[in-house]
């Protein structure tokens, strides 16, 4: 079932859990910043800073403003779902003037039950609240003035809102887990069934889960992203979905502690990855415009993106599962920021501080601990993630040892970096630098595994592809394409490169694209030029896995 074909984002939202009911509610939406007076028109899921929405404001920060679309039902059996993809950050719903439910949070889906309060003919209404001043709440690389390494705020409803009709007793939620060369499938509520995987069988489920390990398994990597599907099947309810089998470790190759993909030594050549676009910020114009940036970064041999400061859409996740793009995921932060103590002075050396009371604010680490759970929740079914940031530069960093231990309770197969950059304390994975500036002596073989978690970020602005010709922000300038092209590859070749067999086991160089002020992308912020050449980086990409083999 659809409406409105014509609305933007009309793929299924939720590709690791696919049912064939499906009413996507996306499209022209009543808007109003002063309640009950609806004035306005917006084009969702794009939020109402952007071009793409039609309103192209910013919602004063503290005032609601609401949003109105009736839809329709057909006669249905079960329960009916909404589910609203994300919304920032506080959301209150009625259906039929009713109240159906509340989130905060910016970054999280949210599903809310309605069979109680529709009926054949319906009106949907969202209250939202967003307020940058209160940094309790996850807000990444939002800011009210922007500039520099700080963007344009988003607010109010970003992805997908969709509704779906379930049976009475239905599949809540669905665990995918690898472990070693198999994967175990699980269901909430634990009831009955089967699992079906073409090729391999049916298997049934015993307590609600299966383990499945393949005596000949085809081993998920970039080079060759494999993916099984498979049918699961209860007494009511039939959900569609697909795993992986990779295996993750951590462990010393010739006494060098190294991260191994499929059990080898991996180089994980990787982009810092922002997700803003020019015309709809959080939210790009189509859902394909994810699988163009990721072949256009394996087309240059990269084989990582480092999800930075922000949780995407599923859509983005899959499309990394099927094309084969490892990614680094971080952790939204809250918190309040500061310049000197988490940038300025760490850049210049002083990277040693006890986080244990830092941001001693209860309901500040509250938040950002659920908010933590509840992205691990939302996403560890891809096998595309293999390790976890917590905190970056020490934006909203507290106790991170304690931190690190609540994450590894959720999640025991991943890769986990603590404190990307600095402030590092005992509980990690890796040994986690950021070096923009120098100095270069401070990449250097360690105990743990090391990862240059950014690096570069050198600049060439592209005439008549500039978001804001006047500002230009980087680390590095470059006059020519060529300059630029020859400084990067300088770079990897010299700092890079010599370092692989001494245990450098990643590198992730800023960044996939422009964002706004910020000029240091390989491709520009409207995706049309890519500033560096396609033969010349997959040989470097070839030699940076060579050197680690």
């Amino acid at each position: 079932m659809n409406q409105e074909k014509s609305a933007p984002w009309q793929i299924y939202p939720r590709p690791q859990m696919r049912r064939e009911s499906f009413i996507n509610l996306n499209g022209q939406w009543e808007f109003s910043l002063c309640h009950p007076h609806y004035d306005q028109t917006i084009t969702v899921p794009f939020c109402p800073e952007c071009d793409l929405s039609g309103i192209s404001q910013h919602p004063e920060d503290g005032q609601y403003f609401w949003y109105r679309r009736a839809f329709a039902l057909p006669p249905f059996q079960g329960r009916v779902l909404l589910h609203i993809g994300a919304a920032d950050q506080h959301l209150t719903c009625y259906v039929n003037d009713r109240e159906a439910g509340t989130h905060s949070g910016g970054y999280e889906n949210i599903t809310l039950d309605i069979t109680e309060l529709v009926q054949a003919e319906n009106v949907l209404e969202f209250r939202c609240l967003d307020d940058l001043r209160d940094q309790s709440q996850p807000y990444g690389k939002q800011t009210l003035n922007r500039g520099g390494m700080w963007y344009t705020p988003v607010s109010g409803i970003w992805q997908t809102v969709w509704l779906e009709i379930v049976p009475k007793n239905h599949i809540r939620k669905l665990h995918i887990e690898n472990h070693g060369y198999g994967v175990t499938i699980a269901i909430e509520p634990a009831m009955g069934g089967r699992v079906s995987v073409p090729g391999l069988g049916q298997f049934p489920l015993v307590g609600g889960q299966v383990t499945i390990q393949p005596e000949n398994p085809k081993l998920w990597s970039p080079e060759d992203p494999y993916l099984y599907d498979f049918t699961l099947e209860t007494a009511e309810d039939r959900v569609e979905s697909y795993f992986a089998i990779r295996c993750l470790e951590s462990k010393e190759v010739d006494g060098i502690p190294r991260l191994c993909l499929n059990g080898k030594p991996y180089f994980f050549h990787g982009l810092l990855d922002q997700g803003y676009w020019p015309d709809g910020l959080f939210t790009p114009a189509t859902p394909e415009a994810y699988a163009q940036d990721i072949l256009a970064m394996k087309k240059l041999g990269f084989n990582t993106l480092r999800k930075h400061i922000k949780v995407e859409p599923e859509e983005f996740y899959y499309q990394c599962d099927k094309l084969g793009m490892l990614v680094f995921q971080d952790m939204v932060n809250n918190g309040q920021y500061k310049f000197l103590r988490d940038t300025a002075l760490p850049t210049v050396g002083f990277q040693k501080r006890n986080d244990k009371n830092f941001h001693k604010d209860s309901q500040v680490r509250k938040t950002f601990l659920d908010a933590m759970t509840a992205t691990v929740h939302q996403l560890k079914n891809h096998p595309c993630i293999v390790y976890w940031t917590i905190f970056n530069e020490g934006w909203g960093q507290f106790d991170s040892d304690r931190v690190y231990g609540k994450l590894r309770k959720l999640d025991s197969t991943r890769f986990i970096d603590s404190t990307s950059g600095w402030f590092r304390r005992k509980r990690t994975d890796v040994e986690s630098l950021h070096i923009y500036f120098g100095p270069w002596s401070r990449l250097k073989p360690a105990k743990k595994p090391l990862v240059l978690s950014e690096f570069g970020g050198h600049t060439y602005g592209v005439e008549g592809h500039l978001f804001n010709p006047d500002k230009a922000y980087g680390y590095k300038t470059c006059k020519t394409l060529d300059d630029y092209q020859a400084s990067v590859e300088t770079l990897y070749r010299q700092r890079i490169l010599p370092m692989i067999p001494k245990g450098l086991c990643g590198a992730i160089y800023t960044q996939v694209s422009d964002v706004e002020d910020e000029i240091n992308g390989v491709l520009t912020y409207d995706r049309q030029v890519c500033k560096l050449e396609e033969e010349t980086m997959q040989t470097l990409a070839q030699d940076l896995q060579i050197a680690i083999k």
